[in-house]
């Protein structure tokens, strides 16, 4: 299993092969919510790593209310569970709840489950609160003997979570999101090697704004450009391309030589 040990894998496949015939079973026999969490909190312990009766809980007071499951760390809140019976199908209202609970308490993740469908979500602090689905598997689709699909439990795991890896995942797929694209595309940096290339493949000077344009108005489909989540990609790909110049200007200082500049190299 990739950067995770050995014995994590194992138990991972051990546990699906396991619960697939216990949640098929449940399933068929429409097992209400309340048998649907004592199946969460078994899988929780034997397939994801948590400890069943120090690190899992179900009495969780968020607002005089309890949550249905709940994963404490040291003593710190991980991440919340609302747990579905097992033949109800998931629903985005189905977490908003949990959503609030979890920002209520400073909690960035929520796991909304039937037992057999898990859907992760990370809690986006702003104004109002939001969330967004980072991973989302159904435990009778995978195999054991898939590597991938191992690796992706993983993510959940208690050894996974110790080393970050819902946080880097979640990265992973903001670095990738048709908002960061889409800035990064309209990027100075980016627009200065487009007109390079261009200018060599038809022999056409065309001016930066130009270009822009185009790709705003053409080719960048305009839901990828406007909203809070086009703004705060914009905002990112800003200040990493400004840290990267900084950068190139220290080390331009230090060697006292030039390096040539994004700019320049459109020209």
């Amino acid at each position: 299993m990739a950067s995770l040990p050995q014995r994590v894998g194992d138990r991972i496949k051990d546990a699906l092969k396991k619960y697939q015939p216990v949640l098929t079973s449940a399933k068929a026999r429409d097992v209400n919510e309340s048998d649907t969490v004592v199946i969460v909190a078994d899988v929780l312990q034997d397939l994801f790593g948590y400890d069943k009766y120090s690190e899992i809980t179900s009495e969780h007071m968020i607002r005089s209310t309890f949550c249905d499951l709940a994963v404490k760390l040291d003593g710190k809140l991980a991440f919340l569970i609302e747990v579905k019976a097992i033949g109800l199908d998931l629903k985005e209202n189905h977490i908003k709840q949990a959503v609030d609970y979890a920002a209520n308490q400073g909690c960035e993740w929520v796991c909304l489950t039937n037992g057999i469908v898990w859907r992760v979500y990370h809690v986006v602090f702003a104004k109002p609160i939001d969330h967004e689905c980072t991973v989302e598997f159904d435990l009778l689709q995978l195999s054991q003997r898939n590597a991938d699909h191992v690796d992706l439990l993983g993510i959940l795991s208690k050894e996974g979570w110790q080393k970050a890896k819902l946080a880097e995942y979640q990265e992973q797929r903001q670095a990738l999101s048709r908002f960061t694209i889409g800035a990064l595309l309209l990027s100075d940096a980016v627009l200065q090697v487009v007109r390079r290339e261009l200018r060599r493949v038809v022999d056409v000077k065309v001016e930066v704004d130009e270009l822009k344009a185009v790709l705003q108005n053409e080719v960048v489909k305009r839901d990828v450009l406007e909203g809070d989540k086009a703004v705060a990609a914009a905002r990112q790909v800003q200040r990493a391309q400004s840290k990267a110049l900084r950068k190139e200007d220290s080390m331009e200082t230090e060697d006292g030589g030039a390096l040539p500049s994004a700019a320049a190299a459109g020209k």
